[in-house]
């Protein structure tokens, strides 16, 4: 990688297989903002062609028109708002960590609260979260917002344990539906959602499971082990490739679990991702302070 002036970085590339060479658009990686302290969370609006990303430490939401380039504050404060995603509405979900809740946010800006306890405690800091087609609500529960000041409010943990959830579409009842991680983070479906992936960053790998009709998972096992940094987010491309965030960049593995190649960013990690642009071939990087984008020649799974 070269630095080419003020905004873009050169041959951000590293083929491990020939197979990544497919995938290649840009020669160069772009920087579109930097000035937060710890980027995460990016939300693609196809409706105004803008993202999303959180601003975790500043306790802000961010709001980056495609358009016209501009960036302002989106949401402040944001009770430390993590991951994010849309729904099959098109209404932001938010993962809170001092709210230590997942809120949704209606067309009219209000918020309702999907999910802020179990068994009547108080979750930890819900981290990352994605919607199935029916409407469920899945999301990680990690302790980072109350491990320390810096990313919410210090506390301990009422449930004693960090856990992946689910929230049932009609009622809302909240379900735990894995028990055995130690820091889940970044979750994303295949296409058919036959198969959920997870990142435990702490274990510093990611799991695939089954997924059964009713929520169900099974069938737990490594898909695939970091070689760099620690895993955070995750995304699927339209041909089943997984993008994971990791410490130098991007890491994009094949169908079964194969690392074939990386976008690399000059960073010192890379946190979350989201395709976008109006044929999802732009890639959306938060990385530290920075938020980078870069044009494929694939499409990323369609979120809606």
């Amino acid at each position: 990688m070269s630095q080419l002036g003020p905004g873009f970085v050169s041959d951000p590339y590293e083929v491990i297989d020939e197979r990544f060479a497919s995938v290649e658009g840009d020669s160069r990686l772009e920087r579109l903002f930097d000035g937060c302290r710890w980027a995460e969370g990016p939300v693609y609006v196809p409706a105004g062609r803008y993202l999303l990303f959180s601003d975790i430490p500043n306790d802000r939401i961010m709001r980056w028109d495609e358009c016209t380039g501009a960036v302002g504050v989106f949401r402040t404060p944001s009770r430390h708002t993590n991951g994010g995603t849309l729904d099959r509405e098109g209404r932001l979900v938010s993962c809170e960590h001092s709210g230590r809740r997942v809120t949704r946010t209606e067309h009219d800006g209000s918020l309702t609260v999907l999910a802020d306890r179990y068994d009547g405690k108080r979750l930890n800091s819900p981290n990352d979260v994605v919607v199935k087609s029916d409407g469920s609500i899945w999301f990680t529960d990690p302790s980072y917002g109350i491990d320390t000041d810096y990313e919410g409010y210090r506390a301990e943990s009422e449930i004693g344990g960090c856990h992946v959830y689910r929230v049932d579409p009609s009622g809302g009842a909240c379900h735990i539906v894995a028990d055995d991680f130690v820091r889940p983070n970044g979750l994303a479906f295949s296409a058919d959602e036959r198969r959920l992936f997870i990142a435990d960053t702490r274990v510093n790998h990611i799991r695939g499971f089954d997924v059964a009709d009713d929520g169900a998972l099974s069938n737990g096992r490594e898909f695939a082990r970091c070689s760099n940094g620690v895993f955070d987010g995750l995304r699927l491309d339209e041909d089943g490739r997984l993008w994971a965030a990791a410490g130098d960049g991007v890491h994009c593995f094949d169908t079964g679990g194969a690392l074939i190649g990386k976008v690399r960013v000059p960073d010192p990690a890379v946190s979350n991702l989201v395709f976008g642009g109006p044929k999802r071939n732009r890639l959306f990087i938060c990385a530290t302070t920075a938020i980078y984008s870069i044009h494929l020649h694939i499409n990323g799974l369609a979120l809606l």
